[in-house]
């Protein structure tokens, strides 16, 4: 039998299991699917927004892929910094892929940054996807405007939750606290800035249309800002999604205020040169932007011509970055592992049995879809390897050795402890299935106990 581990329960990893185990090539491949949290999932529990539903429902595929007889889930296991090395898990398993993301955010590089109440939108998701590393408890206290610095998917994201009434996400997993603050939340003026031009923004057609649904807030578009992008006026050449893009934000331009209680504005060829800070020093109160023009080239100059947003809440949402795993090699510069069609590559050689799929393997590009060709490939080269792989003898059942090495894994059992536990929360607060925002809750629910909030994360 070819005993696979895979390091990673997201979309990438689940994926790559299930091409292991349903191909007809290789027969008896057994896989662990390894998280260092207890629960599944990755970015679709964690990463997609409270009120996507239909994005969240991919979670019953990912669950089925879970549950295939020769596929188990093991949580709460550690790898890399103060975890399990590559070493110690190629001697448990034949083969080992990493499918562990692009686990950190890419930063803008200009003076305040760090400024209280400079964040990344990383950290803004983790709040509102009640991730337990969550380390902000609160962003909203004295803030009326924010400034989402990016116009990708992630940042139509938080500037929604950020506009929609706490009442329309009460129906949804959005933890308690979060809940909470959204609800007493002052922010009426939201303002999502790009450096280049609408035809060039990086958000799909369907998430964008989003922010037009919101009952109690409007989109509002300089007309100006869009004149300034050289196929504004003929969109012909664009690509579907861009021209479908262009046309909204047209739509928006041309339509009059209602004054609702929320604003966002979608701003344009604005590129942030500072964060402001308030008179006392003591946390954003602006952010300074230079005007950009098309250099016809595809890319923006900066015109000397500048302008302040205030804002007392900024979220950066402009990318993310791969980090180094200890042990394995890393290309600094593109933020991935060196491989060739996912075998993992040292000093140019294919390690035996290292493998990698996702954005680690390929960096953060592409929607969810586009890790399953990503993770079939890697697959297809893992077992094209395989006669070679399974020479080497591994432990029958690596459980017992993990737990040896000091892990204390959580599997399928554990997983769906929490499920329960978060569904009873739920009903407790008269809502439906509330997310467990913290470590000590998600392992004792995981072992059986009741939730208990702690007066920190309780609304």
């Amino acid at each position: 039998m070819l005993r696979v581990a895979v390091v990673g329960s997201g979309p990438s990893g689940v994926y790559t299991a299930q091409a292991l185990v349903e191909q007809q090539t290789v027969p008896d491949v057994q896989v662990h699917v390894l998280d260092r949290l207890p629960c599944p999932y990755g970015l679709v529990r964690y990463g997609v927004a409270p009120d996507h539903e239909k994005i969240k429902s991919l979670q019953n595929n990912l669950r089925a892929v879970l549950e295939h007889p020769r596929v188990s889930f093991l949580g709460n296991v550690h790898v890399g910094t103060g975890g399990l090395g590559p070493e110690q898990l190629l001697g448990l398993y034949h083969a080992v892929v990493y499918c562990v993301g692009a686990a950190t955010d890419r930063r803008l590089g200009i003076p305040g940054e760090t400024l209280p109440g400079s964040f990344s939108a990383t950290e803004f998701v983790s709040w509102y996807s009640a991730h337990p590393d969550a380390a902000v408890e609160s962003f909203l206290p004295g803030a009326r405007s924010a400034v989402v610095i990016g116009v990708g998917n992630v940042a139509v994201d938080v500037a929604r939750i950020l506009a929609r009434g706490a009442d329309e996400l009460r129906p949804t997993d959005l933890p308690q606290a979060a809940l909470g603050a959204l609800a007493e939340s002052q922010v009426n003026e939201v303002h999502m800035v790009g450096r280049r031009g609408p035809s060039q923004a990086r958000f799909t057609t369907k998430e964008l249309r989003e922010l037009g649904t919101l009952p109690d807030a409007e989109v509002a578009v300089d007309p100006a800002e869009l004149a300034l992008d050289p196929a504004f006026a003929d969109t012909s050449g664009l690509p579907a999604v861009n021209r479908r893009n262009v046309e909204a934000l047209r739509g928006w331009a041309e339509q009059p205020s209602r004054h609702p209680a929320r604003r966002i504005h979608l701003r344009f060829f604005l590129r942030p040169v500072a964060l402001l800070p308030s008179p006392s020093g003591d946390r954003v109160a602006g952010v300074r932007f230079e005007r950009t023009a098309p250099d016809g080239h595809g890319g923006v100059v900066g015109t000397g011509s500048f302008e302040d947003i205030d804002a007392q809440l900024v979220l950066r949402s402009v990318g993310y970055r791969g980090v180094p795993l200890p042990g394995l090699p890393f290309d600094a510069e593109r933020g991935t592992v060196p491989n060739a069609e996912g075998r993992v590559l040292r000093d140019g050689v294919p390690s035996p049995g290292e493998y990698v799929a996702g954005w680690i393997k390929r960096g953060p590009t592409g929607v969810i879809g586009t890790n399953r060709p990503c993770a079939k490939q890697t697959a297809g080269a893992l077992l094209a390897d395989a006669p070679t792989l399974t020479q080497r003898p591994v432990p029958e059942d690596p459980r017992e050795a993990l737990r040896r090495m000091g892990q204390e894994p959580v599997e399928w059992s554990g997983w769906q402890a929490i499920e329960a536990a978060e569904a009873e929360l739920g009903r407790s607060l008269g809502r439906t299935t509330v997310k467990i925002p913290d470590w000590a809750g998600l392992l004792g629910a995981a072992d059986g106990a009741s939730y208990e909030p702690s007066p920190s994360r309780s609304a």
